[in-house]
């Protein structure tokens, strides 16, 4: 069989850490003593790296400050994961559609803004790690759109951008794949808008869980 690979978006794809990203940004603004953006403004941002999400959201902040936010942000959320009081649920039918891929044969992979200490303990918490052959996160590679991710994602497996497919909910996960040659496919329960998603490149737009796999199936 030749080679298939998958590479997904997490939160806004796999998981909705809407409520916790919001929450935390907000705190770690407040501890720096910033007014915090409103939370349309936040999950905007949801899939970039942090300093180049603290450059939208706080553009009228020294570098100093950004970074302390960053900061902030980071040890709130490593607080929150050390005493199990974060959540960051899987989206309904999200485990089983990946358990048929890879059971169908599909390498997969992910693309995401989150770190990897994040997304290590997202997938470990819901059993998805062994589904995956290769893991990017922004603490290693440029923010989205840049396509390094998604080399460094076929480079790994041996796949070329016409075996490769990305999965995301955001205009960012949309444009890295068109910047690496790869199909692309959004999704409808994330952050951005169908109509954005499609204007940024992706060739369908998927509504369940189901959908998206018969999108990435075909």
């Amino acid at each position: 069989m030749a080679t298939r690979l998958a590479v997904f978006d997490c939160d806004g794809t796999l998981a909705d850490g809407q409520a916790a990203i919001c929450k935390k940004m907000e705190a770690a603004f407040a501890e720096v003593g910033l007014t915090a953006p409103p939370r349309t403004a936040i999950r905007r941002i949801i899939g970039l790296s942090l300093p180049e999400a603290m450059q939208r959201l706080a553009p009228d902040a020294g570098k100093t400050e950004q970074a302390m936010v960053v900061e902030a942000y980071k040890a709130g959320f490593r607080a929150s994961r050390l005493s199990g009081s974060l959540s960051e649920p899987l989206f309904e039918g999200i485990s089983a559609m990946l358990h048929r891929l890879h059971e169908g044969g599909w390498q997969m992979g992910v693309a995401t803004g989150k770190s990897m200490r994040g997304l290590m303990g997202l997938l470990e918490a819901n059993g998805l790690g062994p589904l995956f052959s290769t893991l990017h996160t922004a603490d290693f590679h440029p923010s989205k759109p840049h396509p390094e991710m998604l080399h460094e994602a076929m480079a790994a497996i041996g796949a070329a951008p016409h075996q490769t497919v990305m999965i995301g909910d955001t205009v960012y996960d949309i444009e890295m794949a068109v910047a690496a040659g790869t199909r692309a496919i959004g999704v409808a329960w994330g952050y951005h808008e169908r109509r954005e998603l499609i204007a940024a490149g992706a060739q369908a737009v998927a509504e369940t869980p189901e959908q998206l796999e018969q999108l990435i199936n075909e």
